[in-house]
């Protein structure tokens, strides 16, 4: 199996109990608190992960492509916030499906902004996606 595969399943399954860990933990959380203390730990974690491969951050603060991370840190930023807020006010399942819209959206800006591959198959995927949301959010 390719290693993006592997990956992209262990991702799956670890972020797939975020959602019903965090719905537990607000209950006598603020969200934002939550996504303090939640992304406190990924911070020292990764850095841990840097430390350990030997990285340098500082090289990499004046690389062009910083801007990208940087606004990407703001855009992430905003939807952990609203995740978080929202998973604090609603069902779990309702919240997460709609909040996996960001496959849709993210596959459409691929499509658009860089001039990936439309196919019949992606067409369709897209399109039963948004179906699936939709029904699991009702």
């Amino acid at each position: 199996m390719r290693r993006y595969l592997g990956l992209s399943i262990l991702a799956c399954l670890a972020y797939s109990l975020v959602a019903p860990l965090l719905s537990i933990a607000m209950t006598d959380l603020p969200s934002t608190l939550a996504v303090f203390l939640s992304n406190s730990v990924m911070f020292v974690t990764v850095g841990l992960v840097i430390r350990y491969r030997g990285l340098s951050v500082r090289p990499y603060l004046r690389h062009p492509r910083t801007p990208y991370i940087a606004v990407m840190g703001v855009l992430l930023t905003v939807g952990l916030l609203t995740y978080y807020r929202a998973l604090a006010l609603g069902p779990v399942s309702v919240v997460v499906p709609i909040y996996g819209l960001f496959i849709v959206v993210s596959s459409l800006v691929g499509i658009v902004a860089f001039d990936e591959a439309v196919t019949a198959r992606k067409v369709a995927a897209i399109g039963l996606s948004v179906l699936a949301i939709a029904l699991m959010s009702v």
